[in-house]
């Protein structure tokens, strides 16, 4: 009877959205949530449930933390999309390997080089998975080169064809977030570098053709990175990371925004890896709930001494995750309370 029982709910979970593995009852997230094991450099996170192994993925940039003799900012190029899965909640994280990337010639320059920063992944209602990507075309020692963003489409998740060179309003774009908009189209925002790091935006009926719509108004006056954008309890929101935590932005319509006094994951945590500002976010929302993932620094915490400049303790990032509260059109969270993280089956 036992083993009848046993069999009945594997079936039903393999019937349902669910993960197979999911706990009964939710655990505490560690802190940090996650560490790249292979370069120590987990940043720039974006979490989405994975339809074909039925488990969460998480896609980051995975900078070249640990690897010695690496001058100027080259550390930060030459990066592969790591990715990591959840087979639960979204509470433990295990390393699955770099997203299969394939550019053609004159995309991003030699493959051995090429750089690959800021996943953003959206899944259309055809099931066809989108990444606008990041694409530095060598390994370089400043930030003063070309960067754009790519279009790739995959149908497991894991390989990525590419598309097109999304024509934007400059040739040094980076970190696009994508969101659909009520009427069916979709909406892209990202970093325009060239006009004092502000946030612009660009249009798309099908993902496909875009047309650049210039600044976001109430968003691009101030300058930040790694927008993202999400909807929750009747409005739209939008974090950025702003180098000193992250704005908040509301909207009711995806047009006008309006910038919420305090931001978020301004103040340093207590947990580990947790004591210094949090940066380039985003959000899973459940029903009522909403998780934020974010990353650290952790070696960036207090006096940074010269000589220390180029050390793994500073170059090292962690990625962590916080529950979101919303109380009279205003967002908070608690990073040293306990995060019970339950992501759910579906992706947002």
């Amino acid at each position: 009877m036992k083993r009848l029982l046993f069999a009945a709910l594997i079936l039903l979970a393999l019937a349902s959205d669910s993960p197979v593995f999911a706990r009964t009852e939710p655990q505490r997230a560690p802190q940090p949530l996650f560490r790249d094991p292979i370069c120590d450099g987990a940043a720039d996170p974006v979490v989405v449930w994975n339809p074909h192994t039925r488990t969460w993925w998480m896609f980051y940039t995975n900078r070249r933390a640990n690897v010695p003799g690496l001058s100027g900012v080259a550390w930060v190029h030459g990066t592969r999309i790591g990715i990591a899965e959840s087979r639960d909640d979204g509470t433990t994280w295990s390393y699955v390997g770099t997203a299969a990337i394939e550019l053609p010639a004159g995309v991003g320059g030699p493959p051995e080089t090429t750089t690959h920063w800021a996943p953003e992944i959206v899944t259309a209602p055809d099931g066809t998975h989108h990444l606008f990507l990041t694409v530095v075309p060598g390994i370089f020692e400043d930030w003063q080169h070309p960067r754009r963003i790519v279009h790739l489409t995959s149908t497991d998740l894991l390989h990525w064809r590419y598309r097109s060179t999304l024509a934007l309003a400059s040739d040094r774009v980076i970190d696009a977030g994508v969101h659909r908009l009520p009427d069916g189209t979709w909406r892209l925002w990202y970093n325009n570098e060239r006009d004092r790091k502000s946030i612009y935006y660009a249009d798309s009926p099908d993902l496909f053709t875009w047309t650049d719509r210039g600044k976001c108004t109430g968003v691009g006056e101030r300058p930040g990175e790694g927008p993202f954008v999400f909807s929750w309890r009747g409005r739209h929101w939008m974090l950025v990371d702003l180098w000193r935590g992250l704005g908040v932005y509301r909207s009711d319509d995806f047009e006008h925004w309006t910038a919420q006094a305090e931001n978020l994951l301004a103040q340093p945590g207590r947990g580990r890896d947790d004591g210094v500002n949090g940066g380039h976010p985003c959000v899973v929302v459940n029903g009522d709930r909403a998780f934020l993932f974010y990353f650290t620094h952790p070696g960036r915490a207090g006096t940074i001494k010269p000589e220390d400049k180029d050390s793994l303790a500073l170059r090292r990032s962690s990625i962590q995750v916080v529950e979101l509260h919303e109380r009279d059109g205003l967002l908070s969270c608690d990073r040293d309370a306990p995060a019970f993280v339950e992501l759910g089956a579906k992706h947002r």
